[in-house]
């Protein structure tokens, strides 16, 4: 199988985003965050500001009742829809019926940072899965899917799964030190076994379409190694994905401008000791000099 292609300018030269369209935050695209817990509700208000600094243009996220009110206080841009919670702090599954219709409505969805692994998650990512909505699937969500991969194959749009390498070993039954030696080839039996769009994250990142094709990252620097990093990507990707890019577009962009947000935060504030709440504020400038003609 052929190697890699860098992913740079040229890369997402070959996969433009969607044109800006008008001014109405409708044409701008519905995203729903399903996301959060009463341990990690950061992961919800992490990926919302992710999601509006790479353009989506309405806002709604679904979150157990427990922290649904200081997440609409804190991210005054969103709707937020609180849902029934376990006693454990995430959904319990009374709140599935109501989630599915929620998502039902959005134009794309984006499922799993800060989420509880309880007994609502799995049955959640088949809802989620059987919807035929763009779905970018993260954190808990992904240490329940190798119960779904029946409906990941049989998505009507492929899902872009973000796993690190312990994530990835779960999705493959195998250890982290094996994705660890070699994440590129994990990257790939992924994207096969659940016809799935892959990022492979670390140091260097893979991306790896569901035919195999892929891409590799090595820029950021190690200040994108904090915190709630992984679910700003999360939102930049499904931001991507409600403004109505493809899936493997969405993805190699988001990484791409993930990236390049930390290398940018990296020369202003240091290499070391940004916030991950720091990096969506630098998205909105990379886009629009990327997204400009070049001389």
């Amino acid at each position: 199988m052929s190697p890699p292609i860098p992913l740079d300018r040229a890369a997402l030269d070959r996969h433009p985003l969607p044109p800006i369209a008008g001014g109405d935050k409708d044409s701008h695209g519905q995203i729903l965050i399903i996301a959060g817990s009463r341990d990690v509700p950061g992961g919800a208000l992490l990926a919302a500001h992710g999601s509006m600094r790479a353009g989506a243009g309405k806002l709604q996220v679904a979150a157990p009742d427990v922290i649904a009110m200081p997440l609409g206080i804190a991210m005054a841009e969103a709707k937020v829809v609180g849902h029934a919670s376990h006693r454990d702090g995430g959904f319990a599954t009374s709140a599935l019926d109501s989630l599915g219709e929620l998502a039902s409505r959005a134009d794309a969805i984006i499922a799993g940072p800060g989420l509880e692994s309880n007994n609502a998650a799995a049955p959640l990512a088949a809802i989620l899965l059987g919807l035929g909505k763009p779905l970018a699937i993260d954190a808990a969500l992904l240490h329940v899917l190798p119960h779904c991969e029946k409906q990941a194959r049989a998505a009507g749009i492929s899902p872009i799964l973000l796993p690190h390498s312990g994530e990835m070993a779960s999705l493959l039954g195998c250890d982290a030190a094996e994705v660890e030696a070699d994440p590129l080839a994990a990257g790939r039996r992924c994207a096969e076994r659940y016809g799935a769009t892959v990022l492979v994250k670390g140091v260097e990142s893979h991306v790896v379409a569901p035919n195999g094709s892929a891409w590799h990252y090595s820029g950021g620097g190690p200040g994108l190694g904090v915190s709630g990093s992984g679910d700003v990507l999360a939102g930049i990707t499904g931001g991507l994905l409600a403004r109505g890019a493809d899936p493997l577009t969405a993805l190699l962009w988001a990484v791409w401008l993930h990236g390049e947000a930390g290398r940018a935060l990296g020369e202003k504030v240091g290499p070391l000791g940004f916030l991950a709440r720091e990096i969506p504020g630098e998205v909105p400038a990379l886009l629009a000099e990327t997204t400009s003609p070049r001389a």
